[in-house]
């Protein structure tokens, strides 16, 4: 028997709240292997909480927009991408769909060629071990600007509250366990890296630095440079794991497609058609071998006509959409 949508909906945030609170549960815990299952746990929390997020945004969970919105922002608080307000991550991500392009506030490879040398190293070297430095320095940046730019001057008491707020539940977490708290810092980590990697192979957009023209592309450029990234083909109840996110085709071509028709929509779509797909798993030596390249190159081309070539595939970085510019 098939779900209607209300209920495939809310038990997906059901389970972003359940598995959230039982992977902090978990990083409690005296024994290892129960902390080590929390950082599965949490880590997915975080990821899907991000997805929903991207559903909240444009609106494809409830009919009332102010109901999206609602439990849109309750998830930036579970993932941390609450310090960028709603309308900027909403404004951020339709800029990204409407002008087929990735915006950018802070290029990577001219931040990372004007670090003075030590610490570019040092950064490099954390970047080469799976730290995604350069996302967190995205994430501070947005925190900063409410001190630093005059005209988001008025959002530093929001700003202030939530550094207040967030601030104390993470020290409350270390008063009842360090290690608590630092596998918590470890299932961030790798929240981010999960989530960049999902992101880092859906497009080969040029960036567009915020303040340039708008750029001038049609939808024959957005689909020639939109793929779909599957966690498997032959299973598609795996894709779940990513809440439907791989077909990115399907979700660019109708972008208020709710996350649980994607399937279906991308089967009508593209049938057996393979140019613009591409399974998760052949992504991971790209993402691999080219996480310290990506950095100061960009995403990278494909060839959709004679199949993906995965040897110029190098992905994005910085193209989050909780982190708007």
């Amino acid at each position: 028997m098939l779900l209607p949508p209300i209920v495939k909906n809310l038990s997906a945030i059901a389970y972003v709240l359940g598995s959230y609170g039982l992977g902090i549960r978990l990083l409690l815990a005296q024994s290892w292997w129960l902390n080590g299952l929390g950082v599965i746990v949490l880590t997915h929390a975080l990821v899907i909480s991000t997805l929903l997020t991207h559903e909240f945004i444009h609106g494809a969970i409830f009919k009332e927009r102010s109901t999206n919105e609602f439990w849109g922002k309750l998830m930036t608080h579970i993932n941390g991408g609450c310090y960028a307000t709603w309308e900027d991550l909403v404004q951020h991500h339709f800029n990204h769909h409407v002008h087929h392009a990735d915006f950018i506030a802070l290029d990577s490879q001219t931040y990372f060629k004007t670090l003075p040398s030590p610490v570019r190293w040092l950064f490099l070297a954390l970047e080469w071990a799976y730290v995604p430095v350069f996302e967190f320095v995205l994430r501070f940046r947005i925190i900063l600007a409410p001190f630093r730019q005059s005209q988001r001057h008025h959002l530093r008491g929001r700003t202030a509250a939530l550094l207040v707020y967030r601030t104390g539940l993470f020290v409350g977490l270390g008063w009842l366990s360090l290690k608590a708290l630092l596998l918590y810092a470890l299932s961030y980590v790798c929240f981010v890296n999960v989530v960049r990697f999902a992101d880092a192979f859906h497009h080969t957009y040029d960036y567009v630095m915020v303040g340039q023209p708008m750029p001038k592309r049609d939808r024959a450029y957005e689909s020639a440079n939109t793929f779909s990234n599957l966690v498997s083909t032959r299973y598609p109840w795996l894709n779940l794991l990513y809440l439907n996110f791989g077909y990115h085709n399907a979700h660019h071509h109708d972008m208020r497609c709710p996350w649980h028709e994607l399937p279906a929509l991308h089967q009508r779509l593209y049938g057996n058609d393979v140019n613009q797909l591409i399974p998760l798993n052949q992504l991971v030596f790209n993402y691999h071998r080219f996480r310290l390249e990506r950095l100061f190159t960009g995403q990278g081309d494909a060839v959709p006509q004679a199949g993906v070539s995965l040897e110029t595939l190098i992905g994005g970085v910085g193209v989050s959409l909780l982190t708007p510019p």
